[in-house]
């Protein structure tokens, strides 16, 4: 057997973070800023409306160019206003390699791990490398 087939495939379940952040659509930018700074947290999940709808997610980036950037009130801008919709997620399942693929092909830093479409966690790069190829 050689090297290659002895490597242990690393899905994206076994490096994903567990802890995120889920809020409503009709929040304002503000409330959202508060609650990353007490969660830490990097993305906001933005939830479905109903059974129907998809997430969306919102990131600091988007605060930054679509609010502060353009001048906007935080106080005044709804969530929905801002958020990336749908958000695009990965399974648990997949192996962390097409996961960093899909990244580097859509430009995304994290994404939340989908399961049953429910969200079951967030992965990031950072996940990735320094968990995924410790």
């Amino acid at each position: 057997m050689s090297t290659e087939q002895q490597k242990r495939t690393i899905r994206v379940g076994h490096v994903m973070q567990d802890h995120f952040e889920i809020i409503d659509g009709l929040v304002t930018v503000s409330e959202a800023i508060q609650r990353i700074k007490t969660t830490g947290s990097r993305a906001l999940i933005v939830d479905r409306r109903d059974e129907d709808d998809e997430y969306g997610i919102v990131l600091l980036a988007d605060i930054a160019k679509k609010v502060l950037g353009a001048d906007r009130s935080p106080d005044r801008v709804n969530v929905y206003e801002i958020m990336t919709k749908p958000v695009l997620s990965v399974s648990p399942h997949m192996d962390i390699r097409y996961c960093v693929r899909m990244f580097e092909k859509f430009g995304l830093s994290q994404a939340p791990v989908m399961e049953n479409r429910q969200v079951v966690g967030m992965v990031r790069y950072e996940d990735m490398v320094l968990i995924g190829m410790a």
